[in-house]
């Protein structure tokens, strides 16, 4: 069963959405919601052992991105 064009589309525009409303309420003041760059910059900087892991997962991420969404 396939849903169509147009419920993939707002499936993607809600997960958009809700991203910006978390981005929103981290950036309250004294909020303990961390802003997206802050867990950007976690996810970073960690690191297993001389490997940087989180780079890479990073990098990993972004490949897939394009690979799925901009690669035709």
């Amino acid at each position: 069963m396939t849903y169509g064009r147009e419920f993939t589309i707002a499936v993607f525009g809600l997960g958009l959405a809700l991203v910006g409303v978390v981005e929103m309420l981290a950036r309250r003041e004294r909020s303990r919601v961390p802003t997206l760059a802050e867990m950007c910059g976690f996810v970073m900087t960690y690191r297993l052992g001389r490997i940087p892991v989180g780079r890479i997962g990073v990098f990993g991420f972004w490949w897939w991105l394009g690979w799925h969404f901009f690669a035709r």
